[in-house]
């Protein structure tokens, strides 16, 4: 049974959610006792914790910008899900990963006809950079809706890292050799042939054209 959400607490998660969709990052707990106009921060943290409790967000033990809305949190708001902005990586040869905090995206409540706060894995977005997979779409500094997945299927985009360094490609299991291999959709690269130090961490869904997710070709 769902815990009902009162409108002192919602009042709290609209102000999380447009904090975090305009900052990049959750506020404090003074910005939070500012913005519903209360004197002390137990206020925040009694309602915090209800909106916890009640399965709304996560947050960590202690710091106020350690909260996430959870699915949710953004059904009672009637809000599009905020997925992070976490990294970046190449669809040229492969560089190394590279981590981000702060920077927010809002991802719209529909894609593929379902919702992605009912997607059974994290999604989360990243920054692409080279032309090596111009053909499915994705151009350099475009941004990509990546789900996470342990199971693929041929001619999926995924990305992939090779120990530290990470790439887009398209993953193709074929009949002949050389049988498994990362597809680059730009024919001046060359494909990447499977190898033990690979491993693929999640399915690109969508790239960002024109403020709108589109599904990659």
């Amino acid at each position: 049974m769902e815990t009902p959400i009162t409108t002192r607490q919602k009042q709290l998660l609209f102000i999380l959610y447009e904090y975090i969709q305009g900052s990049g990052y959750p506020p404090t707990f003074e910005e939070m006792r500012q913005n519903l106009k209360v004197s002390s921060n137990q206020s925040i943290i009694d309602l915090l914790e209800k909106l916890k409790k009640g399965g709304f967000i996560r947050k960590g033990e202690s710091q106020a910008r350690g909260i996430t809305i959870l699915p949710l949190g953004y059904e009672a708001l009637g809000k599009p899900p905020l997925a992070p902005f976490v990294g970046a990586t190449s669809a040229g040869a492969p560089i190394q990963s590279v981590s981000f905090d702060g920077e927010w995206l809002s991802i719209p409540a529909t894609h593929y006809n379902t919702k992605i706060e009912r997607l059974k894995a994290n999604v989360y977005v990243l920054r692409v950079y080279g032309d090596s997979m111009i053909n499915a779409g994705i151009n350099d500094g475009d941004h990509v809706l990546v789900q996470e997945k342990k199971e693929f299927s041929s001619g999926d985009i995924v990305l992939a890292y090779d120990n530290d360094e990470a790439t887009v490609k398209r993953f193709m299991a074929v009949n002949e050799p050389p049988y498994l291999y990362l597809k680059p959709e730009n024919p001046k690269y060359e494909r990447i042939l499977f190898r033990d130090s690979i491993e693929m961490r999640g399915k690109v869904i969508a790239v960002l054209k024109s403020r709108q997710w589109a599904p990659v070709l």
